[in-house]
């Protein structure tokens, strides 16, 4: 497992898991006009000073994006993002790029805190952030609006000092 800056050529496996529905179903852009265009030019500024978008690959083959979003360097902080295809689901991937993407957030980054926000009911994706060390720190209830209905998001967040005990 490598993690990398995202190329042109993942834009179409990319493209592949932004429209697959069993992928999307917890995802909170809009579904309804994605295309290789879009995905290509997400690709063409995914890496900079503020975010950090990396290729999940194995054997040579792109199975996801990791990502370090709004980057703080001020407050030291960032928010984590994970999506992989389905057929790289299941098999230890995102463990794996986690901890190497928390690795860089920490060491690298010299970050404090790295965070995000989660529907309350992806019980899959919870079980991964708490498995690397994220713990819950809130839950904003009716937070948001999915397909007219009101959903709950729970927060989570790993700190440096709790990052070095693990």
């Amino acid at each position: 497992m490598l993690l990398r800056p995202l190329k042109k050529e993942d834009a179409k496996y990319m493209h592949e898991w932004m429209t697959d529905p069993a992928v999307n179903q917890f995802f909170r852009f809009d579904k309804s006009n994605i295309t290789i265009k879009k995905c290509q030019d997400f690709i063409k500024n995914s890496f900079t000073d503020t975010d950090r978008n990396y290729a999940i690959e194995e054997d040579g083959e792109y199975q996801g994006t990791i990502s370090l979003k709004h980057i703080d360097s001020k407050n030291k902080t960032a928010e984590y993002a994970i999506a992989l295809r389905k057929s790289a689901q299941g098999k230890g991937l995102g463990t794996k790029a986690s901890k190497e993407l928390l690795k860089i957030a920490f060491t690298e980054l010299k970050l404090n805190k790295v965070y995000l926000d989660v529907l309350s009911d992806n019980t899959a994706a919870i079980h991964l952030y708490q498995k690397i060390g994220f713990k819950q720190e809130g839950e904003l209830k009716s937070h948001i609006i999915i397909d007219d209905k009101p959903r709950d998001l729970k927060l989570f967040g790993i700190q440096r000092s709790e990052y070095e005990k693990l």
